[in-house]
């Protein structure tokens, strides 16, 4: 018997515990190393934290009086309609900001250009002519709605006769409705995809190339520990932006108000990290380099960002593009998000969203297994 053969037979076998302690080690060893190497490359804590929390500073500070804007109206000549309803504050018409002209073309020149929301004017027989631009739907739907109902209204007293229906006209917004309100979930979700897609995408590429793959390969270091320690840190990121949004956009100045079922939000990043992190899985799978994952991510993150609501709402869009939104895994963050974070909503709105979510997640880990290579070669 040689001398090695006598050091392992007098080695001492490992107790039951010892492997489920030794993958524990694994797990936080890798978890800590990625994290690290997060916070330390500059460029990724700029396109995951700081990046986003601009646009939310900037969109935010763009739009931040955009919830009480009044319709600009033009009243060409004399409209009885509307002298008889001038000096109430609390009138019918302090959602209008009416002047008096004279000129009907300049008037009609600057409806064409947005200067003004619409022009009114009232003919001889009593017919009022209402003129506006499509160009902004949601203020040429008030300005129609409002000069309906005063059209309406004085047509019953003059009548003398009891209504048989009532019309309590108003705007199309809510006064309390503020920008920042959708503005949050959208920016949020953006973050939240940018650091989940990069991270799983990049960890992936770069490992692979530099053969870290390879090693952790023959280490005794089971796949899910690997997957398990990018999934922690990811969801980490995704939830310190959370927090970093919640508390920007709920300061004085841009006025978030959390409803009681906010902490929703917080299952709903959870679901949405794993759902973007398989994107990033299948791009890293794919991408030979980082720049050929960079190009992947950025053709996959900004198209899904705009049709997916992230900037823009999308409930004036035509149908076929709220349709094509339905496809994409951002819109059931942004969605359900804005629902349980400002507009009362609860489980009903946020358990569709999740199992969305997770069921995008399968498809797409599915696929991106078929492509996974451990090596280059």
């Amino acid at each position: 018997m040689t001398a090695t053969d006598n050091a392992r037979t007098s080695a001492p076998a490992p107790g039951p515990g010892a492997e489920g302690k030794e993958k524990a080690n694994a797990f936080v060893g890798l978890s800590r190393v990625m994290l690290l190497g997060f916070l330390r490359d500059k460029g990724t804590l700029f396109f995951t934290l700081a990046l986003p929390v601009m646009f939310l500073l900037l969109f935010g500070v763009l739009y931040k009086g955009g919830g009480s804007s009044h319709i600009k109206i033009a009243e060409i000549g004399r409209v009885q309609v509307l002298d008889e309803l001038q000096g109430q504050a609390d009138g019918p018409l302090s959602a209008l900001e009416i002047s008096k002209v004279t000129d009907e073309n300049d008037a009609l020149a600057k409806v064409k250009k947005g200067d003004l929301d619409g022009l009114v004017k009232q003919d001889a027989d009593g017919k009022l002519v209402l003129r506006f631009s499509q160009a902004d739907q949601v203020k040429s739907g008030t300005v129609q709605g409002i000069i309906g109902a005063l059209v309406d209204g004085a047509n019953q007293k003059a009548a003398n006769v009891a209504p048989k229906y009532t019309l309590d006209a108003s705007k199309v917004e809510d006064d309390s409705t503020k920008p920042i309100q959708y503005l949050t979930p959208g920016l949020l979700a953006y973050a939240i995809a940018m650091g989940a897609v990069y991270g799983a995408s990049f960890t992936l590429v770069t490992w692979r190339k530099k053969r870290v793959l390879r090693r952790l390969r023959l280490a005794p270091i089971s796949a899910g520990t690997i997957v398990g320690a990018r999934v922690l840190v990811s969801v980490l990121v995704a939830l310190a932006q959370t927090a970093l949004f919640l508390g920007i956009a709920q300061l004085d100045y841009f006025g978030l108000k959390l409803t009681g079922n906010w902490w929703l939000v917080v299952p709903l990043v959870v679901c949405a990290t794993l759902a973007f992190m398989s994107i990033g899985l299948l791009t890293g799978s794919l991408a030979k380099s980082e720049e050929s994952a960079n190009g992947m991510n950025q053709l996959i993150i900004l198209p899904m960002s705009f049709l997916g609501g992230a900037f823009i709402p999308l409930d004036f869009a035509p149908s076929w593009l709220q349709d094509v939104s339905k496809a994409l895994p951002l819109r059931y963050l942004i969605v359900p998000a804005k629902s349980v974070l400002s507009q009362g909503g609860g489980l009903a709105e946020a358990l569709p969203g999740m199992g969305i979510l997770l069921g995008f997640t399968a498809v797409l880990c599915a696929i991106a297994w078929r492509f996974f290579n451990w090596d280059d070669a």
